[in-house]
């Protein structure tokens, strides 16, 4: 996000306080998804040179049937100047994150475990992915995959994401909302990527190590990669760190072709 947008996101996140009803999360996401949807709505709504008072308007007017908890931080995000009018988009869902991650604690742990099982499926990757298909048909798909799997609201976030790619894979999606949910309970996701599992004594080694780089707790997932061949991969937040035999022997590689 560019700096205007993150201070747009700091102060609207502000409005995340006091008591938001349980749907408040999931009307939001609602709420980003028909504003993407029309293009004149996303314009109109992230327009700087509207006064903010004009801006909150619209929300009354447009999203009347909201509940006062989701008016409330939707006009929030709206009186604010974003950098673009995509990351204001990117921003009033990133508010539905947050604020269902408020109503499940267990949001983030939730939406890792949706991101394995379609991990694990090269054909259901492919189909709830698919960029080109019928949105309502892959939140059915998902649906039917997670139902009784997940809370209402994890299967909420989950038919959200397939159903609004918006360019992206479903999976990065699914591990972005997960980093969002686990930030919002005050916590950093970092996934580690190994070549052969590692031992509880390890991950707690692990796990203390990146703490004390985060300044403050760690929720580490483990990803095995055999291709790694050995070492480790660890990606927080936009830092990535590349330890692995792999990537060393592909910068070797390129040493040699130079």
């Amino acid at each position: 996000m560019g700096s205007a947008s993150r201070e747009a996101l700091a102060a609207a996140k502000s409005a995340l306080s006091g008591r938001l009803g349980k749907a408040v999360g999931s009307e939001l996401l609602s709420a980003s998804a028909q504003i993407e949807s029309s293009p004149a709505l996303v314009s109109a709504l992230a327009d700087a040179s509207l006064p903010a008072s004009a801006k909150a308007e619209v929300v009354g007017k447009l999203f009347g049937s909201l509940s006062a908890g989701a008016r409330s931080v939707l006009t929030a995000a709206v009186e604010q100047n974003w950098s673009t009018a995509a990351e204001f988009v990117d921003g009033v869902e990133e508010l539905g994150f947050r604020a269902q991650s408020l109503a499940e604690p267990g949001l983030a742990d939730e939406l890792l475990a949706a991101t394995a099982t379609i991990n694990s499926s090269h054909e259901l990757e492919l189909e709830l992915g698919n960029k080109l298909g019928d949105p309502a048909a892959k939140a059915q798909l998902a649906s039917k995959i997670f139902s009784g799997k997940l809370s209402a609201g994890a299967l909420g976030v989950v038919t959200h994401v397939v159903s609004n790619p918006r360019g992206r894979r479903v999976n990065a999606a699914l591990t972005e909302a997960a980093r969002v949910a686990a930030d919002q309970g005050g916590l950093e996701l970092a996934t580690v990527t190994v070549a052969a599992p590692l031992t509880d004594a390890q991950q707690e080694k692990l796990a203390a190590l990146l703490e004390q780089t985060a300044g403050r707790k760690v929720k580490v997932t483990t990803v095995v990669d055999p291709a790694l061949i050995g070492g480790v991969r660890i990606q927080m937040a936009d830092d990535v760190i590349d330890g692995s035999v792999r990537a060393r022997l592909d910068d070797l590689r390129q040493r040699l072709a130079a």
